[in-house]
């Protein structure tokens, strides 16, 4: 049996911010990190494209707490004591510097996920961090104050035990045998597939102002919307399927969505259209965008309007521009399945809230056992705030540990 003081079931993002953490602290202490693969960090060096999105600029707790459909209300008292401003300073201070994009995500300088990786693997070796391959761990066991890990090849014994397995279903099976209750999981962060005239020929194609509201539910977003080759994609379409993941799900990924290309009301751009109507009375419609939308996306919302190349302004019916404000504002789009957010995959699901101390991130139901990042069930939408979560809860659990 290898005793170990400290381990660690997981060699991802919180798993190493809380070891090198807890190291730091008590130099004396013995942290393992047990990582059933063959590589460290895999899900750190895909995320942001490969750039790594750290963390988000919003330095108010309570409106950090907003971009969690699961977690609010529990990751509020630890985003007090460890956020943003913590997070980049904790980076700065190990030689990683931070930048700010402009809708708010930040990223290493370098523009590389391998930076984050090398300060981590860095810092380790550092605080003689442990690190062990190629073992999964396959139970655990809690006898005399001791917790007994078993994986594959080999037995553990610890008195501390820290799970940051991330969404690792066969980690969640075991922590179910233990007593804890998992939120069985679905998607979270997902694009939508939708086939549709009027968005087949026009991938690529960014509106910037976009609200969109998942027809027949309370759910709604806003943001901008990214036209794919598949459907819909971009934070619109992402912040919606967050919070609508559980009823998302209920529907099988088939539902309709009413998309505003402009955040305008019908009224409103109806009244625009009239003095448009007015000013370019004598040009073609389809060849003057309006409304700040870009050129080829207002072309086939006019076409599917039922208003033809060669209309005039001067020559649209009432009919018509009624029928173009309807495209604009209340355009119905029917989804059919999801795609992947690129090579990230989030899950909305895990370890019951209630079951855990968010003071400490310990479990309510067996002394010495922490969770931290997505093996519990809180998600986030995207831009970096997956990972704040991580940071967060690995930092708390390490001044809470010893």
């Amino acid at each position: 049996m290898n005793k170990k003081d400290v381990i660690i079931v997981g060699g991802g993002a919180s798993g190493f911010f809380a070891a090198i953490n807890i190291a730091e602290q008590n130099p004396d202490i013995k942290v393992t990190i047990l990582e059933r693969g063959k590589e460290v960090l895999t899900k750190v060096k895909v995320s942001g494209g490969g750039r790594c999105n750290v963390t988000h600029a919003e330095f108010i707790p309570k409106d950090l707490a907003t971009n969690y459909p699961r977690g609010e209300k529990e990751l509020l008292g630890p985003f007090h004591t460890f956020m943003t401003g913590d997070t980049i300073a904790w980076f700065e201070e190990r030689g990683v510097a931070l930048k700010i994009e402009e809708d708010g995500r930040m990223f290493p300088v370098s523009n590389s996920s391998q930076t984050i990786i090398d300060c981590f693997l860095s810092e380790a070796n550092k605080h003689n961090v442990e690190v062990l391959m190629g073992q999964p761990v396959v139970s655990l066991e809690h006898q005399e104050n001791n917790w007994i890990v078993n994986t594959k090849t080999d037995s553990f014994t610890c008195k501390k035990l820290i799970v940051a397995s991330g969404s690792n279903p066969k980690i969640w099976n075991v922590l179910e045998h233990l007593g804890h209750t998992v939120t069985s999981p679905v998607p979270s962060l997902f694009t939508f597939n939708i086939k549709d005239d009027r968005i087949k020929h026009i991938p690529g194609v960014v509106a910037k102002n976009v609200s969109i509201k998942v027809v027949d539910s309370n759910l709604e977003s806003d943001g901008p919307l990214l036209i794919t080759h598949w459907g819909m994609s971009a934070p619109s379409i992402l912040k919606l399927s967050a919070f609508g993941a559980l009823e998302l799900a209920k529907r099988a990924y088939k539902f309709a969505i009413e998309v505003n290309f402009i955040s305008m009301s019908f009224d409103i751009v109806i009244s625009r259209l009239s003095d448009i109507k007015k000013e370019l009375n004598k040009k073609k419609i389809i060849n003057y965008a309006q409304f700040d939308l870009p050129k080829r996306l207002w072309h086939q919302l006019v076409l599917a309007s039922g208003i033809d190349l060669e209309t005039r302004w001067a020559d649209c019916t009432k009919i018509q521009t009624e029928n173009l404000a309807n495209q604009l504002t209340k355009a119905v789009f029917n989804v059919d399945g999801k795609s992947t957010f690129k090579e990230e995959f989030v899950t909305a699901g895990g370890v019951k809230l209630k079951e855990v101390n968010f003071k400490t991130f310990e479990s309510k139901l067996h002394e010495n056992l922490y969770f931290v990042g997505e093996v519990l069930n809180i998600d986030a939408v995207t831009g970096g705030f997956n990972f704040q979560n991580a940071w967060t809860g690995a930092y708390i659990v390490s001044r809470n540990i010893f």
